[in-house]
């Protein structure tokens, strides 16, 4: 009665595939996670004529997030490698729900100014609360999946933050538009924190699941899958050699290499593209294009789907060109210097008057976006064994600066200006810089080595 999967003749010939539930799993949370960021870009109309906010205020309480999120990727970096991607996901899925459902109650608070602060500081609860999300994602990619399957892994996963403003865009749209914006705060908490409990349920290290049979965890291994998670104690991830292995000298040695320092000042330029879409976009749809709340919500899902297609679509032309023999730097570099090229065309959008044209640019620009944005794969690709949850943290921490720059920078560029020509301007040069890193500073793709 107890023999294991591997002993049934049937298995012998046919492994499992654990590992994509894995993967839906993460797809999913990350849909959530993008979701609960973009909760206020798709109340923040509403919001700003209840409570009054001007469009810098508005700048930087959309950056409250971000200053959270940046400040504690290295602490969430070092509880990964710590504690593992099971323990330490479930508790941040929890707790930014759990920031979420809050934000629902900021009307009760009385006056405006009360209101703003209440909102600031649950936006930056819930920014340090979903700082472990990322390099979990990566940690369990590169524990999950061999090397010629991570690249379509990660674009996957990757690509959640299109499919979340897919589908809860237009249902965050039509919740403030039907029953007020409160509504929007509390379905999305009310689902995270359900949403917890199943990972929970879920998530193991490969050689612990109980589902994954011996041809599985084989493939994953010999492909470069770390199927033990570094550590086959306990289910806590840990580091295989001495107690410093996660420490200083770590972050020194990373912050100090010329390829992950051009991969970091990449991440920093494309999430320049994602938080204007984070952001701003609905309201620049709203303010500059004259559409409703409704028509915004439902318009903002086309881009988003041109960045989920170019987003899964990058992945596998990454990985199909690994597959053909190239080399994991060609593979890498020709998605993503292609896509940021194409992503530069949303400055088009400054010399149109048309909707549908300007709708069409962003679709395209958003789907260049998606096909070049494979960091997470390069981070699964370069980071040392002993410290992936920290050298994910890092590429995370300086790719979300952006979070803070982006909105408090267009904010005074609409307020000065009235428009949003310049805001337009400044996402597409950043999608450039993007394309000159990976040409210039980035040399050879491959995993970094410590030194002990």
């Amino acid at each position: 009665m107890s023999m294991s999967h591997a002993a049934n003749p049937a298995d012998a010939m046919k492994r499992t595939k654990v590992r994509y539930l894995i993967l839906l799993l993460i797809f999913v949370i990350t849909t959530f996670n993008y979701a609960d960021r973009a909760t206020l870009s798709v109340t923040g109309s509403a919001m700003r004529a209840e409570f009054g906010f001007d469009a810098i205020r508005m700048g930087y309480i959309f950056s409250a997030f971000s200053w959270a999120y940046v400040l504690s990727q290295l602490p969430a970096g070092w509880l990964l490698d710590r504690f593992g991607a099971r323990r330490v996901y479930a508790a941040s899925i929890f707790l930014w729900s759990l920031f979420t459902l809050l934000q629902s109650s900021i009307g009760l608070l009385g006056s405006a100014a009360t209101a703003v602060t209440a909102l600031f500081v649950l936006r930056f609860a819930m920014g340090a609360a979903e700082a472990p999300a990322f390099p979990a994602n990566a940690k369990v990619v590169a524990s999950w999946f061999p090397t010629k399957e991570r690249g379509t892994a990660s674009a996957i996963f990757n690509s959640a933050q299109y499919f979340a403003a897919v589908v809860f865009t237009p249902l965050m749209a039509w919740l403030t538009h039907a029953f007020g914006w409160h509504h929007v705060y509390i379905v999305m908490g009310v689902a995270g924190l359900l949403l917890a409990l199943t990972w929970l349920s879920v998530m193991k290290n490969p050689a612990e699941h109980p589902r994954v049979n011996r041809q599985e965890l084989e493939y994953i291994e010999e492909g470069g899958g770390l199927v033990h998670g570094q550590s086959r104690a306990g289910g806590a991830t840990r580091a295989p050699t001495n107690n410093n292995a996660v420490g200083w000298p770590v972050v020194k040695q990373l912050l100090t290499n010329r390829m992950l320092l051009g991969v970091y000042l990449a991440q920093y330029c494309i999430n320049v593209l994602t938080y204007f879409f984070l952001t701003w976009f609905p309201i620049y749809l709203v303010q500059a294009r004259h559409m409703t709340i409704l028509q915004a919500g439902f318009v903002a899902s086309l881009p988003a789907i041109c960045g989920f297609t170019g987003g899964v679509l990058g992945g596998v032309i990454s990985d199909g060109l690994i597959r053909r023999g190239k080399s994991l730097t060609v593979a890498r570099k020709v998605p993503i210097v292609g896509g940021m090229l194409l992503s530069s065309c949303i400055i088009g959008c400054n010399y149109v008057d048309t909707d549908w044209i300007v709708v069409a640019l962003m679709s395209l620009a958003f789907f260049g976006k998606g096909i070049g944005a494979l960091g997470w794969a390069v981070v699964a690709d370069t980071s040392p064994k002993e410290a992936i949850g920290l050298s994910g943290s890092i590429f995370n921490m300086f790719g979300n600066i952006a979070g803070i720059v982006t909105p408090i920078v267009i904010g005074y560029l609409v307020a000065q200006s009235g428009s949003f020509n310049g805001a337009l301007a400044f996402v597409g040069i950043n999608a450039l810089i993007t394309v000159f890193s990976y040409l210039v500073i980035v040399k050879d793709i491959r995993r970094v080595e410590l030194k002990v």
